[in-house]
């Protein structure tokens, strides 16, 4: 008996996902189609131009923009920010450093602060 292995295939938006990128961004050819995993590692392991670009530039999607920003995704839409943002975009609002993002930033670290004092509290617990 053989075994015939399957390609997987995922969804643009899926590789997009996993690349980091904003679709709407990307080449209508890479929209439109489907994406091998073969394709997806191509492109991790040796990207193209279009996607150094956008990885440089953006627009980037909002978990991109939310980690630029140290902030998360809910605290990018209690500042109202919906859109995806280029880097330039990104770089002027941590430049400006508004009051909403101020306050986003030190939720931020009061949630990590917390989850190593609950990491620590669970590692004391199983010694």
């Amino acid at each position: 008996m053989t075994s015939h292995q399957s390609t997987q295939t995922m969804k643009p938006a899926t590789a997009a996902k996993k690349l980091g990128v904003y679709l709407e961004a990307t080449p209508a050819e890479f929209q439109e189609g489907v994406v091998s995993r073969t394709e997806l590692n191509a492109l991790q392991a040796d990207p193209p131009q279009w996607l150094q670009d956008l990885r440089r530039n953006g627009p980037h999607p909002r978990p991109v923009v939310a980690a630029k920003l140290g902030i998360s995704i809910s605290g990018l839409a209690r500042g109202g920010v919906t859109e995806p943002l280029t880097t330039e975009q990104i770089d002027a609002l941590k430049q400006d450093s508004p009051e909403w993002l101020q306050k986003e930033r030190a939720t931020q670290a009061e949630v990590r602060k917390e989850a190593v004092r609950i990491k620590e509290k669970n590692a004391a617990r199983d010694e």
